[in-house]
């Protein structure tokens, strides 16, 4: 199972694309207009396994968040390998399309965001309709990337004081929640559709457009406890969409499919989420859709990381000891280099694939 994970992004899309010849499946590359850390080219990589015409669709997709396709990347490359899965979808009339690498950048250069500095999965809005407001942050803003890294003791007493009066959670939720404010701040959401958002919304419209149903898994990691594969609704808060996620992915014991909306899941409530896109540019079809989210480490260490990162992005002088060891931390912080983990995030993974084909197929 090791060998369908990665230790970088070229290697990934390497092991991805070779994944998708060996199973026989073209590969349309979106190219990036920006190189990968280490210079090489970066794309946007799209295999579909099924029917151009198929009336379901099961989306699996990876790297929204970049450093997270180290995970997400391997999971793809062992579904492709996955001569059961890939029968039973043809069975039950499913096509699978792969999108691997929505952020290539972001998986290349070991971050989180896109070349923009865009989170990604807070960027899909009607811009020409006012953007949320996220007053809380503006008080975060200066504190949570300071001059110097590693913080100083004054900024440690200050973000210890904040967590300490507010909690951990409300914490998490004015940072993560997405700000539109500041460009150099964490969890920035962009003014316009970044190129990420954009080229997303081509392949959907070109390969879901046709599509009576679609499911779509989203990977992701850094939340929760490790090697647990948390199912987080990934759709409006809609009670069609509710029930049908939890018939397929909450059955038989499992923990229940949990939610922003209701305050269940390991994630705080998030605006300009990604799955919006399935809706503006498949609205003839039935959505149903979740982010599987696995844990790595507390959460505390998971925002110091990101913490980190930005302040490495507001200081591209800084040597490359600090460059080298803010990346290991970053990539720590979301990918856990263990095969016990990648077994875990792999039999969870697959589990949820076989249970949208037959939830798409029923």
């Amino acid at each position: 199972m090791k060998d369908a994970f990665a230790n970088s992004y070229a290697e990934a899309r390497q092991k991805f694309l070779a994944a998708a010849a060996q199973a026989g499946l073209p590969v349309e590359a979106k190219l990036h207009p920006e190189p990968g850390l280490h210079g090489e080219p970066l794309a946007m990589d799209v295999a579909r396994d099924g029917h151009p015409d198929a009336a379901r669709l099961l989306i699996l997709t990876s790297a929204c968040h970049g450093v997270e396709g180290f995970c997400g990347s391997g999971v793809q490359v062992a579904a492709l390998r996955d001569a059961e899965l890939r029968r039973r979808a043809a069975e039950a009339g499913v096509a699978l399309l792969y999108v691997h690498a929505l952020n290539p950048y972001g998986f290349s250069h070991v971050g989180r965001t896109t070349h923009e500095n865009v989170d990604l999965n807070r960027n899909f809005h009607d811009f020409a309709q006012p953007l949320p407001v996220n007053e809380p942050y503006r008080e975060l803003h200066e504190i949570l990337v300071p001059a110097t890294w590693p913080p100083g003791p004054d900024n440690q007493r200050a973000i210890g004081q904040y967590v300490a009066e507010r909690g951990v959670a409300y914490y998490q939720a004015v940072m993560s929640r997405g700000q539109y404010e500041y460009p150099d701040g964490l969890f920035y959401g962009g003014v316009a559709p970044c190129w990420s958002n954009l080229a997303l919304r081509e392949v959907l419209r070109t390969h879901g457009r046709r599509a009576g149903r679609i499911a779509w898994i989203d990977i992701h990691t850094g939340l929760g406890p490790s090697g647990v594969g948390e199912r987080i609704l990934a759709a409006r808060d809609d009670e069609a969409c509710k029930a049908r996620a939890g018939a397929w992915w909450s059955g038989g014991g499992r923990t229940p499919v949990t939610s922003i909306y209701d305050g269940s899941s390991t994630s705080a409530f998030l605006t300009g989420l990604m799955f919006g896109a399935a809706y503006d540019e498949c609205p003839q079809a039935e959505y149903t859709g979740i982010a599987l989210e696995y844990g790595t480490v507390p959460v505390l260490e998971t925002f110091q990381a990101l913490r980190a990162e930005q302040w490495l992005r507001r200081h591209p002088e800084a040597s490359q000891a600090q460059k080298d060891a803010i990346r290991r931390q970053v990539f720590e912080a979301f990918y856990t280099d263990t095969d016990a983990w990648r077994e875990q995030v792999v039999a969870q993974a697959r589990e949820a694939l076989l249970q949208a084909v037959e939830g798409l197929g029923a």
